[in-house]
């Protein structure tokens, strides 16, 4: 039976990707986190255990069980069984690995920063899957606001940046006023 991965985070939004059977699902006993590693100066979007926790993202298949590429886009995370952890309705249920920073490659402090070029990307999936309710309730389900974003939007840093509607834009924007983070 054919993988697949969890996505919550760019990999919900399905222009950066073209893996099939792309499907809402819900990851439950988890919530997104920003965290700071060694050797990168921008901070990574993962997934922290919170019993009390849901978030939205997509499910989508992982052909022939061909991890390669996907791993190698998720360079610096591990591939983590989600085991059923995952909501879906998809019958049978498939096998389904998330993507989590490991622990021993998290560190505190630093002089990090979101790219925003990232959380646009982020921001206009969930818009797209999950409307705006999905976006509010992606920034409510993500820790670590405190961190400051850097404003890369003119020069995208992200490799799979893609390009906002006005309605996108905004709707990135009054997110990260409600959530107090600091853009530079």
């Amino acid at each position: 039976m054919t993988p697949y991965f969890f996505g919550y985070g760019s990999l919900v939004n399905r222009a950066t990707h073209d893996y099939p059977d792309a499907r809402h699902a819900q990851l439950q006993g988890w919530r997104r986190a920003w965290v700071r590693t060694h050797g990168r100066d921008i901070v990574y979007l993962t997934v922290v255990p919170d019993p009390s926790s849901a978030i939205d993202g997509l499910i989508a298949a992982v052909p022939d069980a061909d991890w390669g590429a996907l791993d190698l886009r998720e360079t610096g995370y591990q591939r983590h069984s989600s085991g059923p952890a995952v909501v879906h309705e998809m019958t049978p249920p498939p096998q389904i690995a998330h993507y989590v920073v490991p622990p021993e490659s998290q560190k505190i402090g630093g002089d990090h920063h979101i790219l925003l070029s990232y959380l646009d990307v982020v921001t206009q999936g969930f818009h797209r899957e999950f409307g705006t309710a999905g976006v509010t309730g992606f920034y409510d389900t993500t820790d670590g606001w405190d961190t400051p974003v850097f404003n890369d939007r003119t020069a995208p840093r992200y490799p799979r940046a893609q390009e906002l509607s006005a309605e996108e834009t905004a709707l990135v924007d009054h997110h990260l006023g409600r959530v107090n983070a600091l853009v530079r």
